[in-house]
């Protein structure tokens, strides 16, 4: 049991290192910003595209680590029954076609809870970076003044 925990753990913390890495090569990348001027609008729309992507793909390769480690350790037939799990598990969808075996079933449990953290995770950044393009959009409209030929000229 102290063994399968351990197991557990050890996914977990890949898991959120994946994340971690993942997403902050991500901010790099995207520089927490979009510059202001005429295409904004399209910028700022392929900004978040591309985020929602790298947060996809991140999940992706975290469920691929837990499917791969049922195959290999968990008794899983083969490596798609074991993606399969690991995928209706990891986003707690859970249709229970395919279950573990008797003693790893804790550790399919770890990885609901792991799943629900970093899903959690992605839509708090998601969040916040979809806040800064907002208030970047704000504040240029506001720096460009009131519209000209308005009903008041």
């Amino acid at each position: 049991m102290l063994t399968k925990a351990l197991f557990a753990f050890l996914l977990m913390a890949l898991c959120v290192s994946i994340h971690a890495i993942g997403i902050m090569a991500a901010f790099h990348w995207l520089k927490w910003r979009i510059p202001p001027g005429p295409r904004y609008f399209w910028r700022a729309t392929h900004a978040l595209i591309s985020l929602a992507a790298c947060t996809i793909l991140l999940h992706l390769l975290q469920i691929m680590a837990w499917g791969l480690f049922y195959y290999w350790r968990a008794g899983m037939p083969d490596v798609l029954t074991a993606l399969y799990f690991s995928a209706v598990t990891y986003t707690t969808t859970g249709y229970g076609d395919v279950v573990l075996p008797q003693p790893w079933r804790l550790v399919g449990s770890v990885e609901a809870l792991t799943g629900i953290l970093m899903c959690g995770l992605s839509t708090g950044l998601y969040f916040a970076f979809f806040s800064r393009v907002v208030t970047n959009a704000l504040r240029h409209r506001e720096s460009e003044g009131p519209a000209q030929g308005g009903a008041g000229a």
